[in-house]
């Protein structure tokens, strides 16, 4: 998908803020078993047709209205995804500018998640 010059700017801008993971690194804590909050910030949509295991589903149009209900503990590690990883590095972007310590985006989202035949949840 090729992204308008004004959005990669501003996600670029974002992206020198937010702390980034990987697909693989995200799937291999998963299957450890380690506690964190796995985010997808897609929408609605996107969501009905499948989602990482265990993900809480918090779309970019509205988690910053909704975070702080569903993920009160500001300190809790909270990993965002969406479909390729530059929605969920702005949302990361704000969630530390409303106090959030550790939040971290996932590069290469649902897209890359998919193509490596990792699981996925459908609603």
């Amino acid at each position: 998908m090729k992204h308008a010059t004004g959005f990669l700017n501003l996600v670029n801008d974002a992206k020198t803020r937010v702390k980034e993971t990987n697909v693989h690194e995200v799937k291999k804590r998963l299957d450890a078993g380690e506690q964190f909050v796995l985010v997808d910030t897609r929408e609605d949509s996107e969501w009905a047709r499948g989602h990482l295991p265990g993900a809480l589903h918090l779309s970019k149009g509205i988690i910053e209205r909704d975070i702080e209900t569903a993920v009160p503990d500001k300190n809790a590690e909270i990993i965002l995804y969406c479909g390729g990883g530059f929605r969920s590095a702005l949302a990361a972007d704000n969630l530390q500018k409303m106090g959030y310590t550790k939040v971290i985006s996932m590069d290469g989202g649902w897209r890359v998640w998919t193509e490596s035949n990792f699981p996925v949840e459908k609603p």
